[in-house]
């Protein structure tokens, strides 16, 4: 079949095109992180009270949600009835909805419902730009080529996480809506760009869409999900909820409608998931790989902001209010080094086979995890930044070669529903990444910091009915403040409370120094214990990966 293969010129476009949609993507999913205080102080809400914290997660996990459904289905619909199709409109709709984001009227619990309803259209673009991407890729280049292809792109989604933390870091203290705004021109591009250059190159086979499958998937991954989310919310005096009887029945009949939706996918003509696909050992042994990494990573970027906001930073003299930008940067190296080591490891792949690169990658991700587990909460800042940059080159040496190995293990037919599949598995760990890190966080942080803090209140004059209050509030409101860029003490104590502490005592506790002496032995512990399920995860990927066979092109 002669089109995109026979042309450089548009290829190379393509890749362009692609690399656009993917990049902006991956920005705006990260870029809310660091504008969440900016969003809240705007709208009039504050997200550490009870009431607030879940419109708080649902503005973090609500994207991952709706892509992680989504993908997979739609995968399926680009190879019914084109994946350019699909890609093209997803740009038009994420531009759409990023200028309704941007122009949000309300204020309080209005505002914050509007902005996570929107938010959850705009993943739909994303999940539309994100399902077909690598299926576009595969078919406009020979498989020669597919891994440098792949490595780019994927070098750009990888780094448009933590370019996004930056850019939001920059804007937000202007005017928060602006992390919405900056989306709408480059959409606006990439929609004229991609309806005027890209062309479809892959087989189409139109057939019935499995509308019970796509139904039975969705409910089974947005009651699985709702399920972690409330997990990690505080239950009746626990700091985490999965004593809830709510998130037990909705994690159990999340497994109950999968184990369905398997059993359906076996017996429809036209599945939306072909599992037969699973036969295929590069493609089966890749996705098991992906999800893996996608787990040892997903709370990474959690775990290295509260730790530069919460403690290092604010004990070398940052103000709390200015952390999230400088946290944004001091993990820069980390996105150096993908951009190095994606690029590379792909072209390198198309030569020598994924099945070194992919499986090195993530053992080598594995032992910078452990690095970071091993290092003191109060590092030298160039240690921390060589380990980041070796985790950044690590990572990305896997994840371009592993997409590139299962995209041409693939029928040409299928490319669509096989990019989903990958996708999927990626955001659904990461979902699922993040309720574990948080679980093994507070596990860890909540073992000792209680008495310490109490202690250190009343010894600077906070009464001691107040104290205990204080420490009896959830581990996970305090991580949440490190995470925003808040002094936590400033929401621990009362401001009629610290209005009659003398001014020394008033200094001392809401000074830089105070918060982060505290936490610092009860965050190490549970530091360390979330590096290690890292490591665990890393290596499991690793021999995941080998398992794919003795060279895959």
């Amino acid at each position: 079949m002669s089109g995109v293969h026979d042309s450089p010129h548009l290829r190379w476009i393509t890749l362009a095109i692609v690399t656009l949609g993917v990049l902006m993507a991956t920005i705006d999913s990260s870029i809310v992180l660091i504008a969440l205080p900016d969003i809240f102080h705007g709208i009039g809400l504050d997200p550490l009270q009870p009431q607030n914290t879940y419109y708080l997660l649902w503005l973090i996990l609500g994207f991952l949600v709706v892509t992680s459904v989504l993908v997979v289905s739609l995968g399926r619909l680009g190879d019914l009835f084109g994946r350019v199709r699909i890609y093209n409109a997803g740009f038009g709709v994420f531009t759409f909805f990023s200028l309704l984001l941007s122009i949000t009227w309300m204020h309080g619990h209005a505002a914050a419902l509007w902005l996570i309803i929107m938010r959850l259209f705009q993943a739909l673009g994303a999940a539309m730009l994100t399902a077909n991407s690598s299926a576009i890729l595969t078919d406009a280049f020979p498989s020669n080529q597919r891994g440098l292809a792949m490595g780019i792109n994927q070098a750009a989604a990888f780094s448009g996480s933590f370019i996004g933390l930056v850019v939001g870091g920059l804007v937000a203290p202007h005017d928060w809506r602006l992390i919405f705004l900056i989306s709408v021109p480059v959409g606006l591009v990439g929609t004229v760009w991609g309806y005027r250059s890209l062309r479809e190159q892959g087989e189409r086979h139109p057939s019935p869409i499995d509308w019970v499958g796509n139904v039975t998937f969705a409910l089974a991954m947005v009651v699985l999900l709702v399920g972690l989310t409330d997990g990690i919310e505080p239950y009746r005096g626990h700091a985490m909820g999965w004593t809830n009887p709510v998130v037990g029945v909705c994690v159990g009949l999340g497994l109950a409608l999968f184990a369905a939706f398997v059993l359906i996918e076996r017996r429809v003509d036209e599945p939306m998931l072909r599992l037969s696909l699973f036969r295929i050992r590069p493609f089966s042994a890749g996705i098991v790989a992906s999800f893996l990494a996608a787990l040892s990573r997903g709370g990474l970027m959690f775990l290295l902001i509260i730790w530069l906001q919460g403690v290092w930073l604010p004990v070398h003299g940052y103000d709390f209010a200015r952390t999230p930008l400088w946290a944004g940067v001091a993990i820069l190296p980390l996105t150096i080094g993908m951009l190095i080591s994606g690029p590379l490891s792909g072209h390198l792949s198309d030569r020598f086979g994924a099945r070194y690169f992919a499986s090195g990658g993530m053992a080598m991700t594995g032992v910078c995890f452990a690095a970071l587990a091993f290092l003191p909460v109060n590092f030298h800042y160039w240690v921390f930044a060589l380990v980041l940059f070796a985790t950044g080159l690590s990572m990305a040496a896997f994840g371009s070669p592993n997409r590139a190995a299962v995209m041409n293990a693939l029928p040409s037919r299928h490319r669509g529903t096989g990019s989903g599949i990958n996708t999927t598995a990626q955001n659904s760990a990461q979902v699922l990444a993040i309720g574990l890190f948080f679980t093994l966080m507070t596990l860890g942080f909540s073992s000792g910091s209680g008495p310490h803090l109490f202690a250190e209140l009343v010894a600077h004059g906070v009464p001691v009915a107040e104290a205990r209050h204080a420490t009896s509030l959830s581990p996970i409101s305090t991580l949440f403040s490190a995470f925003l860029g808040f002094n936590p003490v400033a929401h621990l104590v009362s401001a009629s409370t610290l209005a009659h502490l003398t001014g020394a005592q008033r200094a001392i506790l809401l000074g830089r120094a105070f918060f982060p002496s505290v936490i610092t032995t009860s965050f190490h512990n549970g530091l360390r214990i979330a590096l290690t399920f890292s490591v665990a995860m890393s290596f499991l990927s690793a021999a995941a990966s080998w398992v794919r066979g003795p060279r895959t092109a």
